[in-house]
């Protein structure tokens, strides 16, 4: 039975009930196809925010379509429906795992900033060691092209792609990046631990 079949069968049993003419048997009939109709909802909603959201919709043009009042409500309402990829049993753990990840990038994105000299530095170093493997060379092309932006944050990823291909001839340099990883991965921790000791005392 599909969608538009449970909502005729779910209407008529309602139409039913109001006119007092409904049997019990219908009337279960109906709840079963009420609560598959409901799955079917609450699986489809997410699924069409996200595509929303990739067609350019704000969180703001959002919010009266899925009946809250501000761009935060939606927000929140779309990490409660939207299933967990990392392990969060409940909405509100989604939504608070969601909330940590954003003070760590955000901590990480600022310490970039402000060691932006130093970071485009080590970037420097890394796209101009000689001897690395293929793979090697392509990872410090991703971080040749990382230099290009403006935010110095752009670096991480691709610098710590490089660790492993620098290891072999280029142990200082391996070493300066692992630190890096380290340190980044410090900022975030603290970020993290600061918001839920202001959120949750």
């Amino acid at each position: 039975m599909d969608e538009v079949d449970l909502l005729a069968l779910i209407a008529g049993a309602v139409t039913d009930a109001r006119s007092g003419s409904a049997d019990g048997e219908g009337l279960l009939a109906s709840l079963s196809a009420l609560h598959a109709l409901r799955a079917t909802l609450t699986k489809w909603e997410p699924e069409l925010i996200t595509a929303a959201r990739a067609a350019g919709v704000s969180w703001t043009a959002l919010a009266p379509a899925l009946g809250v009042t501000s761009r935060q409500a939606a927000e929140r309402r779309y990490l409660r429906l939207q299933p967990s990829t990392t392990g969060e049993a409940t909405g509100e753990e989604r939504i608070d795992a969601q909330r940590d990840r954003r003070a760590g990038e955000r901590a990480v994105s600022e310490w970039a900033r402000g060691n932006a000299a130093s970071l485009r530095q080590l970037a420097a170093h890394v796209t101009a060691a000689e001897g690395m493997s293929a793979a090697g060379r392509r990872a410090a092309a991703g971080v040749a092209k990382a230099l290009a932006e403006d935010d110095a944050s752009a670096l991480l990823a691709p610098l710590g792609e490089t660790r492993r291909h620098l290891a072999a001839d280029h142990a200082e340099l391996a070493a300066r990046v692992g630190e890096l990883g380290e340190e980044t991965v410090r900022v975030r921790d603290e970020a993290i631990s600061d918001r839920r000791r202001r959120t949750h005392g």
